[in-house]
């Protein structure tokens, strides 16, 4: 009770227009497109100026690579203008099929590698550093560990697009149970060995905390293991993939745990809001500044 109270406290204060130019975040949360349409208006660069306004300093578009050129453009001037880091778009990921782990001939190789150089130049007109590649389906008429040996391979190769620009591919494993069954990339763990084997600077981790949570839990043990091959963070509570607060996940140690580890890069709001209009925007900002205030 005491917790909802404080939010709603915090909710009506910005509604009031208390939060506008708030002080930065310790971390650089990322909102995404269409996270505060109701208070920014649609067009993608004012919701960017409002996050902005309340103290955002990460930004997360996955379909940044579907928008006009020069709409990327000016996402990224924008951002570099406000001092915030471009987080991920999605390069690749199909789920449809299982090619990913079970062809690694020339003709699909070029093919991915083409998604790769797309990506690039994408990363270079929206200031992102970090794509993100999900590897297909799980092929259940072949060994897993043919299938590990086959991801590995095609990752190579779209890494040789990669380096010398230094934009990296981000692995993201997704839960099985709630949203993405019979995909390849599960865990954390398994991400791990994949960029073991890789061995890249430009193939590194995605840890989605929503899907690791479901999946297989042990968040801050498998970080803490999975360290120097994880990039890149996202968040959403579970149950109900909303802002943190509204589920079982304390963000607020995860948060100064990351704070601690001295992470700089990107923590994608991966998530819905639990409420919807301007109230529920405003409850979103609120939950952040709880789960900063560490």
């Amino acid at each position: 009770m005491l917790r909802r109270h404080i939010f709603a406290t915090a909710a009506a204060g910005f509604a009031a227009g208390a939060a506008a130019n708030s002080p930065r975040f310790k971390l650089r949360y990322g909102p995404h497109p269409g996270m505060f349409k109701a208070s920014a208006g649609e067009d993608v660069i004012d919701q960017i100026k409002f996050s902005a306004d309340q103290g955002f300093t990460g930004w997360e578009d996955n379909g940044a690579n579907k928008r006009p050129a020069a709409e990327q453009t000016r996402i990224g001037e924008t951002l570099s203008k406000l001092g915030m880091k471009m987080g991920v778009f999605v390069a690749f990921g199909d789920f449809a099929n299982s090619d990913f782990v079970t062809r690694t001939g020339g003709e699909y190789r070029e093919f991915l590698r083409g998604k790769m150089r797309e990506a690039v130049e994408v990363s270079k007109r929206v200031g992102a550093k970090w794509t993100t590649v999900v590897p297909n389906a799980v092929n259940n008429k072949l060994d897993p560990h043919y299938q590990t040996a086959n991801c590995i391979t095609n990752l190579k190769a779209m890494a040789e697009i990669c380096e010398p620009s230094g934009l990296v591919m981000v692995l993201e494993p997704l839960n099985w149970y709630a949203n993405h069954p019979g995909l390849f990339l599960r865990t954390v763990p398994q991400a791990y060995a994949i960029c073991k084997g890789v061995a890249s600077p430009s193939c590194k981790i995605l840890d989605d905390l929503y899907h690791q949570q479901i999946d297989c839990g042990n968040l801050i043990p498998n970080m803490q293991m999975a360290w120097d091959e994880i990039a890149y963070i996202q968040v959403g509570d579970n149950p109900g993939r909303k802002e943190p607060t509204t589920g079982e996940v304390n963000y607020k140690k995860i948060f100064e745990w990351l704070s601690k580890k001295g992470f700089d890069g990107v923590v994608g709001m991966e998530h819905g809001n639990s409420r919807p209009g301007k109230d529920g925007e405003a409850a979103v900002i609120a939950a952040y500044r709880e789960c900063d205030n560490f």
